[in-house]
């Protein structure tokens, strides 16, 4: 049996936080269950009161989609460690904060932060593990 201190993982830590919003409608849909499944491990951010929309290029990063209700409703995976996707092309330096990306034209993926002053506003969380673009492990703070 291998040492279990010798196993790096990100993966169900305890105490998962995770929140419940209403779906935007326009970029998280319900309609089919490919349309559900797509959905889960996007980037979110806030649209209005209580309403989450996928993240677009440079956004803030609130969390990640981890299923959307046929109420509209959508469970976000808020911390302490989230996995996303990485955008097209993204830069993905660990140590460095997150803000939303796109994959070609489609929202709700990651990047690292620009060193731009409207980036260091939206920028959170700190990447921990960018080894695989399709699941890069994020500690949320």
């Amino acid at each position: 049996m291998p040492d279990p201190r010798n196993v790096v993982d990100f993966e169900g830590l305890e105490p998962r936080q995770t929140a419940t919003f209403i779906a935007d409608n326009v970029t998280i849909l319900y309609n089919t269950e490919a349309a559900r499944a797509a959905a889960v491990g996007l980037a979110v951010n806030m649209s209005a009161s209580q309403t989450v929309q996928l993240a677009g290029d440079g956004e803030t990063v609130i969390g990640a989609i981890e299923k959307v209700e046929a109420d509209g409703k959508v469970t976000v995976h808020t911390g302490p460690f989230v996995t996303f996707k990485g955008g097209t092309a993204a830069v993905l330096t660990p140590g460095t904060r997150i803000v939303g990306d796109l994959l070609v034209a489609a929202k709700g993926y990651i990047q690292t932060m620009a060193a731009t002053t409207a980036q260091s506003m939206t920028g959170r969380g700190a990447i921990v593990d960018a080894s695989d673009t399709a699941s890069v492990k994020v500690l949320m703070y």
